[in-house]
């Protein structure tokens, strides 16, 4: 049916990950007035496609389910099968802010809904749009981005220079975690009570799983992310106050008894929409400019929100619907082994690899380094089908949608797209994750071997990557010391011969 034109009094059709009070309002004046209508819909055929961990499913129902509650009779919550049986139900004018997949946007047009442009990021995709003219033939570098970012915006600027006179602070955030520390002494992070809504969701789960058939991945565990604007808030303040000093300088380090580390875990609320990246980045900016957080934290984490979250969404529509289906320059095609799939944890001896897959297993997040220097390197390696892996990512982390997991695993993790984002395969062996982590003390394995019992499957799976991909990869000068180093192994033949036997077992 027709819808009308869109106003304030529109009822407004709230997705599960638009859920702040920016996403009701009109264009030019979005927020909360208190009187809008909303519809929010929860769509059983939605966890019935993909077997989605439970604390994910867990989060985003429970996350629905707080707002509806929070908006009382303004809002009507629609449980059904399909998105489109609960439209079909609503007889009046809908309008919805632009939904982040491609498959969503085409049905809400399809459906009649009067679309506004998209909101929750720092900038426009018509403002990224003007961008990508303004490159020319030059490559949609991150950091480029990253720069006319905070030059549109004025975030950490000192008139047209950078604060401090660097754009970045890379070198000083990259620091090993303490030696001899099991964790870095910092305050447990903030955490939710759940209520009688986590509670009822719980039981619409089970009762899912026992009478519709649907499955979820994954342990039950305690709701750990913020489901409410004002958990998300609680949580903000939570990182600013006790974690964000130290952010900087450990972001890219882990260890195995200290599972949040400095991060702020704030990007499961911000994907939710529960927050706007601006106001976070201005908390942030705000605790440097007040004394308490160095410039190098700061900076660091108004990279991986301004500069790393716009930009992945952006390549998303950028790179078109099918980026992820029609990536695989690495002709990668190993299905992925159950206990992979599974999140098998115990069957895994390599203790990253193990260690890694339990937080996935247990909480349904880890952080970038885990994701992309141990389970995206595995995958790497081990030549997993990309649109299996980016799968795989997508249903078991709280933070992730398919906007999140495109870029991030084929173009970074996996290097699928051939180049189009990253210059370089993020390919590692053992000694990088024995600087960054603890996981190699006690392992089985010891990072410097690549052959024999006790070889490390990193690093023999790192030399025999580039053996299978040497001639996809020869023309990439980042790669030709190593591809160099690879012809001088005297213990190549067999190195290959030993991970060609492994297939896919359990390392």
């Amino acid at each position: 049916m027709a819808r009308a034109r869109t106003s304030v009094g529109t009822r407004r059709w709230l997705f599960g990950d638009q859920l702040g009070p920016h996403f009701l309002g009109s264009a030019q004046a979005p927020g909360d007035d208190g009187t809008q209508p909303v519809l929010l819909v929860v769509s059983r055929a939605a966890f019935r496609r993909r077997r989605y961990h439970r604390a994910k499913a867990q989060l985003v129902l429970s996350a629905i389910h707080h707002r509806a509650a929070e908006l009382g009779d303004r809002a009507q919550l629609i449980v059904a099968d399909t998105y489109r049986d609960a439209v079909a139900s609503v007889d009046e004018p809908l309008s919805v802010v632009d939904p982040t997949s491609w498959a969503a946007r085409r049905l809400v047009r399809g459906l009649g809904a009067d679309v506004l442009p998209s909101r929750g990021f720092v900038s426009s995709e018509a403002e990224f749009g003007e961008w990508v003219a303004q490159r020319g033939r030059r490559r949609l570098l991150q950091e480029d981005f990253y720069r006319w970012a905070r030059t549109r915006t004025g975030v950490l600027m000192d008139g047209d220079e950078p604060e401090g006179g660097r754009w970045n602070f890379d070198a000083d955030n990259r620091l090993p975690p303490p030696k001899g520390a099991t964790t870095l002494g910092l305050p447990h992070p903030w955490q939710p009570t759940e209520d009688d809504i986590d509670a009822r969701v719980r039981d619409d789960m089970r009762r899912w799983e026992t009478e519709d058939g649907i499955e979820f991945g994954g342990r039950a565990g305690p709701r750990l992310f913020a489901a409410t604007r004002a958990e998300a808030l609680a949580a903000l303040d939570d990182f600013v106050a006790h974690r964000l000093a130290e952010f900087g300088p450990y972001e890219d380090a882990a260890l195995t008894g200290d599972w949040a580390m400095a991060h702020s875990l704030l990007s499961a609320p911000l994907n939710l929409g529960l927050l706007h990246p601006m106001e976070v980045i201005d908390r942030v900016v705000a605790a440097f400019r007040d004394g308490p957080a160095p410039l190098a934290s700061a900076e660091g984490f108004v990279r991986q929100v301004m500069g790393w979250r716009d930009y992945v969404w952006h390549l998303y529509w950028h790179f078109g619907e099918d980026y992820v289906k029609d990536s695989n320059a690495l002709d990668a095609h190993t299905p992925l082994p159950p206990w992979f799939d599974r999140l098998d944890a115990d069957a895994v001896e390599a203790r990253c690899l193990s260690s890694s897959l339990a937080d996935v297993r247990d909480r349904a997040w880890n952080h970038h380094i885990l994701r992309l220097m141990v389970l995206g390197n595995w995958a790497l390696q081990r030549g997993y089908d990309p649109q299996a892996t980016t799968e795989w990512f997508t249903r078991n982390y709280v933070d992730a949608y398919p906007w999140v997991m495109a870029a991030n695993v084929v173009g970074m993790a996996l290097y699928a797209d051939g180049g189009r984002m990253a210059t370089k395969p993020y390919a590692a062996g053992g000694a990088y994750i024995n600087r960054m982590t603890d996981c190699c003390k006690g392992c089985a394995y010891r990072p410097g071997d690549r052959v024999g019992a006790r070889a490390c499957p990193f690093t023999a799976g790192y030399w025999w990557f580039l053996d299978r991909q040497a001639p996809l990869l020869k023309g990439n000068h980042r790669l030709a010391q190593p591809l160099a180093s690879l012809t001088r192994l005297a213990d190549r033949a067999a190195l290959v011969e030993q991970e060609d036997a492994r297939g896919d077992t359990a390392p």
